[in-house]
């Protein structure tokens, strides 16, 4: 693979440090040699540890924004505006910080670059991906098959440009603008006619149990636990994913796969 490929991701707390050790760990236990960049809005004694899983450290900031558009983008605005139904963000998700992601735009010693969140956990070979144009993603689907046409910004193909960094903010803070899901909807309205990645290559946790006929874990190549987090202790959904949550444990603490994954 040439050097200038990379899998991204973001980290804003230690929180998301624990989801991204385990990521680190799941890409080399499925044998990629592809370099992961942690692009990082904070420092701490966890993010540095990184380093010891192959990964290099940059650090990030979300775009610089108005004020008017940090007020409408605010937690309280964003969950009361708009709130979430389906499942339960963590209290550590800070709605503005998914911002960030756009920094990787600017990231131009690379030709090509996969943005895996800190909540995924790669379970075969994903190398592949880097084939992808720019914008590639996988739809938002975990509910029923209407999510197709949505796409889910856990995972990403991207180009990295600072002329389209610099369009992207100019889009992002025009007036009145309001980003119902933050990055996702940016991105979808960004690149309307966004290249469908397909599904497995982002796996939404609920699928398990909300669309058991099309989990296949014979097929998935990256599991993205939305929602609930995997290390987060007795929250509501933890009998309906255990078999999910166990796996990520063994990962994180072992750095293998289970070996009926092939």
């Amino acid at each position: 693979m040439p050097p200038k490929f990379a899998y991204v991701t973001l980290v804003t707390n230690d929180d998301f440090v624990i989801g991204a050790r385990a990521l680190a760990r799941s890409i080399q236990a499925c044998g990629s040699k592809v370099p992961l960049l942690v692009m990082t809005t904070f420092r701490s004694a966890a993010a540095e540890a990184l380093t010891e899983f192959n990964a290099r450290l940059v650090d990030v900031q979300p775009p610089e924004v108005s004020e008017a558009f940090v007020a409408r983008h605010a937690k309280e605005q964003i969950h009361g505006r708009n709130p979430f139904t389906k499942g339960n963000k963590p209290a550590f998700h800070t709605p503005l910080d998914n911002f960030a992601k756009l920094q990787l735009w600017q990231l131009t010693d690379y030709e090509r670059l996969v943005f895996l969140d800190a909540d995924t956990l790669m379970m075969r070979p994903c190398d592949k991906l880097f084939g992808y144009p720019e914008f590639s993603a996988a739809p938002n689907l975990y509910e029923s098959m209407a999510d197709m046409h949505r796409l889910n910004s856990g995972v990403f193909v991207a180009k990295p440009s600072a002329e389209t960094y610099d369009r992207m903010v100019r889009a992002l803070d025009a007036p009145e603008a309001y980003w119902k899901r933050t990055d996702q909807t940016f991105l979808e309205a960004f690149f309307p006619d966004w290249h469908g990645l397909p599904y497995l290559y982002n796996c939404l946790q609920y699928v398990y149990f909300n669309l058991p006929d099309l989990w296949s874990w014979d097929t998935v190549r990256l599991i993205h636990y939305q929602y609930e987090k995997p290390w987060q202790e007795g929250h509501p959904k933890v009998q309906q994913l255990k078999p999910l949550i166990d796996l990520w444990h063994q990962v994180n603490e072992t750095g293998t796969l289970p070996e009926w994954v092939r």
